[in-house]
Formats: structure tokens, sequence, C-alpha cells
């Protein structure tokens, strides 16, 4: 597949020279450090949810069965809201 990228000067010159010491090509020599930098990625773990719960007896008496409006309505309740 073909692309076309930019690169510095002063990268490329580098490159080029560092192809021509090894007897490479300037496309092996990027190939070469494209697969070295998709090999290193680091492995992603899965994201895990840390426990935080509190110390308790749970929802308050007044709250029990209480719908999510005056839950609400409770949490603003002096705040403005």
């Amino acid at each position: 597949m073909k692309t076309t990228i930019e690169i510095s000067d002063a990268l490329l010159i580098q490159a080029r020279e560092l192809a021509a010491q090894r007897g490479a090509t300037l496309r092996s020599l990027i190939e070469q450090g494209l697969r070295q930098v998709v090999a290193d990625k680091p492995q992603t773990t899965d994201f895990c949810l840390r426990r935080a719960t509190f110390k308790g007896d749970g929802v308050q008496t007044e709250m029990r069965g209480a719908s999510w409006d005056r839950i609400r309505e409770m949490a603003y309740e002096g705040h403005g809201g």
C-alpha cells in the first residue's frame, strides 16, 4: 500500500544515512520501526471499577421507597436547586 507521510528534514537525512549504512531501503527501515512500535504497544487491561461502599445501615428510613424526584429534591435542598 502506498501512503504519504511528512518527516522532518533532519530525521529523513539520518534515516537515509542509516539505511545506506545497513544496505537497506528507507522503506524497510520505516517498516521495521513501525513494527517495533506496534509490538511494544502496552497491553491494555479491562477497566475495573474499585469497590466504593460506605459503612452504615443503608437508605435512611424516611427515604425508603422514595421516588428519584424526591431523592433529588432532598439532595439539592438548601442549595438553590
